[in-house]
């Protein structure tokens, strides 16, 4: 947490005008939108648009804030997973010079009280949404840190997850910056706190565990028993076990594996189980045949099946759009009512 010396000395009332000492932009202050350990974030307005803006009295704070921003940009291209950097200057208030950013602001309901609202049916969309970008992260040489729920903004339609605090992002090989216990695998004894892929990865699993744990878990033995119990107490957690456990045990390297693995949990589910043996007496000498289709054609088995997914790189496309435009059709329809 931020401390309150540090808050005190940003604490702007609304109306304030924030004048930039070098760029000379004016910032009409329109509310406090949150604070943390480094700094203080306003609704702004500059020229009829509402912008994030952020001061803190630590300029290297800033500075490393920025520039994770910008590496974001030139990574991702628009949108990126953080917000989009608009400006950098220094303020003369009465308590001295502060130095501020201004962003992108990143409008939305934050990630679970969207599952809330539109039904935890884009749970695995969003998931998979945010492992991509988080991949993109990774090889850019970046840890997020500090990855948690609060943290996370839908946006859309279409529905796209954002950020809206990259204060805990971090390079990798470092120790990180900044972190939320329950997110954290060394608050559970799973883990180191560099920066690493893995680091990002047992966050995403643990608000997986949020998402069926709203008001998350008390932590009391720890480990990976305690969190293994907690998932096997949650029907809508056991479909994700296998991902969730390699996760929080550190066994995937990179976000495109655990993303590999969730769609193929999500593949599994389309396929249909096999058709039953006929009920009744058949001679112990006769095998039943296969059933065919109206043409003659064999059925497709379940392992021909995988065999035949794996081949093809179309496959996982066409499923996220399938998936995606069933959703967003009824995302536009309860919108409509």
């Amino acid at each position: 947490m931020m401390n309150h010396t540090l808050k005190s000395q940003c604490k702007v009332s609304q109306g304030t005008i924030i004048s930039g000492k070098w760029h000379l932009k004016k910032y009409k202050i329109i509310k406090e939108l949150g604070f943390g350990a480094n700094g203080v974030v306003y609704l702004a307005e500059h020229n009829s648009t509402q912008v994030a803006l952020k001061m803190s009295d630590n300029g290297m704070s800033i500075t490393s804030e920025v520039n994770v921003l910008k590496s974001l940009a030139k990574v991702q291209g628009p949108p990126t997973l953080g917000p989009s950097l608009l400006d950098v200057d220094d303020w003369q208030s009465n308590n001295g010079r502060i130095s501020f950013y201004v962003m992108e602001y990143i409008q939305g309901p934050d990630f679970l009280s969207f599952l809330q609202q539109k039904g935890k049916s884009w749970t695995s969309v969003l998931f998979l949404q945010l492992l991509n970008d988080l991949d993109k992260l990774h090889e850019n040489g970046w840890v997020f840190g500090d990855l948690k729920p609060e943290n996370l903004i839908v946006t859309g339609p279409p529905p796209k997850i954002r950020c809206i605090d990259v204060g805990g992002t971090t390079i990798q090989g470092r120790a990180i910056k900044e972190f939320t216990e329950f997110y954290d695998r060394g608050y559970w004894g799973l883990g180191s706190r560099k920066a690493e892929p893995s680091y990002d990865l047992f966050a995403v699993a643990m608000i997986m565990i949020n998402t069926a744990y709203p008001k998350r878990l008390t932590k009391t033995s720890g480990g990976i028993s305690q969190l293994r119990d907690a998932i096997r107490q949650k029907p809508e957690l056991l479909a994700w076990e296998k991902v969730i456990l390699k996760a929080l045990q550190g066994q995937y390297s990179s976000a495109k594996q655990m993303r590999a693995d969730l769609l193929d949990l999500m593949v599994d589910k389309k396929i249909p189980d096999p058709p039953l043996k006929p009920i009744g007496p058949t001679k112990p000498s006769q095998k039943m045949p296969p059933r065919s289709d109206s043409k003659g054609n064999q059925p497709v088995t379940r392992q021909h099946y995988r065999k035949k997914k794996k081949k093809s790189g179309w496959m996982e496309f066409w499923l996220i759009a399938i998936v995606l435009g069933l959703l967003y059709g009824w995302y536009t329809f309860n919108k409509l009512l």
